[in-house]
């Protein structure tokens, strides 16, 4: 696992802050069957109680398009009402959203994980704010859209919402789609070049 911790320039996070991350994708990783997808049904928000205010769920609803399912009050908190039904998109500012439609849909087709750097527009009532997301591809029912568990960290007072990002950096790391043990995996983890719920660098 490749995490962007650590202050930056860029709007880099402590690792006391990216804790909620290393507990999301660690519950993440303890529910994978011989390196697969884990399912959406053997999700439980007791296995991330510590965290639960940072976690969300996302549902794809075109290509590079994803839409909150189920969010955390920290997302609440930094849009400044609930999320739920609302595009991922909302979060970014628009010179963002191109540059984050083709890297979320790699989560969902590929499949990956997705790491974002993230920091926030100033302005008046609104200090720097740095933050880091990390989204974790999940396997419905067959009847469900693809999806995908999500943990959104933020360092810095939230201030006047909502608050919007900028992309600092993404890594993309491929995973092995579920195959018999014979099978490998030939696609390792690609850095990018440019690079419930109460209800993780450089800027380009």
């Amino acid at each position: 696992m490749i995490v962007f911790f650590g202050k930056t320039s860029g709007g880099g996070i402590s690792a006391q802050s990216a804790r909620p991350l290393q507990a999301v994708r660690g519950y993440w990783e303890a529910l994978r069957r011989d390196g697969g997808i884990p399912r959406r049904a053997d999700v439980e928000p007791r296995g991330m109680a510590s965290c639960l205010e940072h976690v969300f769920l996302l549902e794809r609803i075109a290509p590079g398009l994803a839409r909150f399912r189920l969010a955390g009050m920290h997302l609440t908190d930094l849009m400044g009402m609930d999320v739920r039904g609302m595009p991922l998109s909302a979060l970014f500012d628009p010179l963002a959203r191109s540059r984050l439609a083709q890297e979320v849909e790699q989560v969902f087709a590929g499949p990956a994980i997705l790491e974002i750097g993230l920091e926030a527009e100033r302005g008046i009532g609104r200090r720097a704010l740095a933050g880091r997301m990390i989204l974790l591809p999940l396997r419905g029912d067959g009847r469900e859209p693809a999806l995908a568990l999500g943990c959104l960290v933020t360092e810095g007072a939230i201030g006047a919402a909502p608050r919007r990002f900028a992309v600092t950096n993404t890594l993309v790391e491929a995973l092995c789609a579920p195959a018999p043990q014979t099978s490998r995996c030939d696609a390792p983890p690609q850095p990018l070049a440019h690079p419930w719920l109460r209800l993780v660098s450089s800027r380009e």
